[in-house]
């Protein structure tokens, strides 16, 4: 079918494009990583700014300086480097010339004098490695720490003043409501102007999600028919079969709304609901998402009694239920599961339904975007000489993991005497081959960051719409009392998340148990 070639290339094409990183122009700098010896930066980070100095993304003229209150000298240091990235590289020589550009200074981030020192070091690492006095400060600390660190950059002289550039990096949660995100906010934008401050979230790292303004707007057949008049409704499922592992002390204080929706969901929401920008810069982009973000309808208590779901695991699959997990209080009201009905008031979307759901404990781990389109108006093959055919919707899914792919759901003829439809799917997975020369999240967003591209990291005014329409729920969720738990470990979650999509007529599309 030449029809299902046009497709597969098309596919391909999308998401094969984002593979390869320029090398061109590497960028010189000085970085500096609060938390230095943190399970994230050795599990991530160092190998993710590995992989960018092994291609030549990161200039070799680059310095790194850990920092934590540990007591290390530099060889120490190094060798956990060499032993983080031991799965990236087997070159004895390379892994270890790497490491020759990282220092550790022990670091209490409330004491003035320490940040004076760090000045002189950077300084000094400036020199020595001539980065154009370019530097990234990346806090992978407890968001409580945020301010401290960025006020005190500021005040006791360790930014750049030298004609380099200053960025500050920041993980998630930020905030816990839209009141302590404002607070924390203001604290950053006291120290750095808000195009210096990258908000990461590594789902914006993803592969899938960053193909998403090329399948819509790269693609007329695809972004002429992207609104209510075609789409019946979208679908955002961001599954795990893990429970809380040993983040319970953080996890029971947070939950899927505040851990997943909040940021990680609305991002993709964001993406899939916005107009055209004029040009794909991040300035565009963010305008256009929070433009997106800003017309979701926000909901009273009832409205968040009847569009949202939370649940619980309990006990199944031969695993413990949530309140029986270590650190876990046995009383704990946590949602370890959540479930929402968005609408948008704008003309592109009016009232076609984005339905968003994530949990812990289901039945399998996935990540993917299902858009379902609606059935022609008039259905000419359900009359006539030939026997009735019943046709189906229409089905664009985006797989963004395990799994990296696209697929599109249509009618055809089948092989059989007379007028018998059936559905065929058009297809790109990739290859596990493919798979694992792509370049994983955090690659890809230190990538950006040293290019100083922030169009897949949230703005502030993202941030703000997201909490501004999640705090009336989490709101009422935290004043009423839940029967919990209402799911099994290893299904999809409660049957009201179910009864949700039923009201409207509608079913999750993958999976359904």
């Amino acid at each position: 079918m030449l029809f299902k070639c046009v497709i597969l290339y098309m596919s391909i094409e999308i998401i094969k494009g984002a593979n390869d990183m320029p090398t061109e122009n590497p960028t010189r700098a000085t970085f500096m990583l609060f938390g230095g010896t943190g399970d994230l930066a050795l599990r991530k980070l160092y190998p993710a700014i590995f992989n960018l100095y092994k291609k030549g993304s990161l200039s070799t003229h680059f310095a790194l300086v850990g920092l934590s209150r540990k007591a290390l000298t530099d060889e120490e240091f190094r060798a956990k480097i060499i032993e983080s990235i031991s799965s990236e590289t087997d070159d004895k020589a390379q892994a270890e010339e790497f490491a020759s550009h990282f220092y550790w200074k022990s670091h209490d981030v409330t004491n003035t004098d320490h940040y004076k020192e760090l000045g002189k070091i950077a300084d000094e690492l400036d020199q020595k490695y001539e980065t154009d006095g370019n530097r990234i400060f990346y806090v992978s600390m407890a968001p409580r720490f945020f301010g401290i660190v960025a006020k005190n950059l500021k005040e006791q002289g360790v930014l750049s003043t030298n004609g380099g550039f200053n960025r500050l990096v920041i993980e998630k949660p930020f905030g816990r409501d839209y009141a302590s995100a404002k607070e924390l906010n203001d604290e950053l934008t006291s120290a750095f102007n808000e195009n210096q401050i990258y908000r990461i979230d590594h789902y914006l790292g993803k592969e899938t999600t960053q193909a998403i303004p090329v399948i819509r707007f790269g693609n007329p057949i695809i972004e002429a028919i992207w609104n209510q008049n075609y789409i019946k409704d979208v679908q955002i499922t961001l599954a795990e079969k893990l429970g809380v592992e040993d983040r319970a002390g953080y996890y029971d204080t947070a939950g899927a709304l505040r851990d997943m929706i909040q940021n990680h969901t609305l991002q993709i929401v964001s993406y899939l609901a916005m107009d055209e920008p004029n040009s794909f810069v991040d300035t565009e982009i963010r305008r256009e998402k929070v433009k997106a973000l800003e017309s979701m309808e926000i909901y009273d208590a009832d409205g968040v009694k009847q569009n949202f779901v939370r649940g619980q695991y309990g006990a199944g699959d031969g695993t413990p239920a949530y309140r029986d997990e270590p650190g876990v209080p046995h009383d704990s009201n946590n949602n370890t599961y959540a479930a929402g009905k968005i609408v948008f008031n704008n003309p592109r979307w009016g009232k076609t339904p984005f339905y968003i759901r994530s949990g812990k404990k289901l039945a399998t781990k996935t990540g993917r975007i299902d858009i379902e389109f609606k059935k022609p108006i008039v259905d000419i093959f359900a009359k006539g000489t030939h026997q009735p055919a019943e046709l189906k919707s229409n089905v664009l899914t985006l797989l963004i993991d395990p799994k990296i792919g696209i697929t599109l759901e249509i009618n055809t003829k089948n092989s059989a005497q007379g007028m018998h439809t059936e559905t065929v799917d058009l297809s790109y997975l990739q290859s596990d081959a493919r798979a694992a020369e792509v370049p994983l999240p955090y690659e890809r967003l230190f990538h950006d960051i040293l290019k100083g591209d922030g169009t897949y990291f949230a703005s502030w005014p993202e941030v703000a719409a997201a909490w501004k329409y999640v705090d009336p729920v989490q709101k009422l969720w935290d004043t009423t009392q839940p029967d919990f738990p209402n799911y099994e470990s290893g299904s999809m979650g409660p049957k009201a998340a179910d009864e949700l999509l039923a009201r409207d007529g509608n079913s999750w599309y993958f999976p359904n148990k």
